[in-house]
């Protein structure tokens, strides 16, 4: 199983981002996909995550209203939308996929089985 993300950056505050992550190797449909971000000398923190089958969204506080994800099935990607981002949104940015997960574990890292190699995703002031 392989997890590949892109589309990071540099962009100013209030701009937008759309970061991807192409997945190959298993049957992507029945893993939950996340995002996570880890900022230089932070914790590994959840971002937002969508269930396996597509019928559940989850987002951490600071980024609704903000960061839509999404995930077509057909082409094994997920994707996550960022609008009017901000300088605390810097971070390389992860996505993850986890088989059939319940709504219980899909925040904690430790509940994704795969892990895709980061993104940069850089904020300027």
């Amino acid at each position: 199983v392989q997890l590949q993300a892109s589309g990071g950056g540099l962009v100013q505050a209030g701009g937008s981002l759309r970061l991807s992550c192409a997945a190959s190797g298993h049957t992507f449909s029945s893993y939950a996909m996340g995002w996570f971000r880890q900022a230089p000398g932070k914790e590994r923190e959840f971002v937002t995550a969508i269930r396996w089958s597509g019928g559940g969204t989850y987002y951490t506080d600071s980024v609704k209203g903000r960061f839509t994800i999404s995930r077509d099935n057909a082409k094994n990607t997920v994707y996550l939308q960022m609008n009017s981002l901000k300088p605390e949104d810097t971070a390389v940015y992860y996505c993850a996929a986890g088989l059939r997960l319940i709504a219980s574990m899909i925040r904690f890292p430790t509940s994704y089985d795969y892990w895709g190699q980061g993104t940069q995703v850089t904020v300027s002031s």
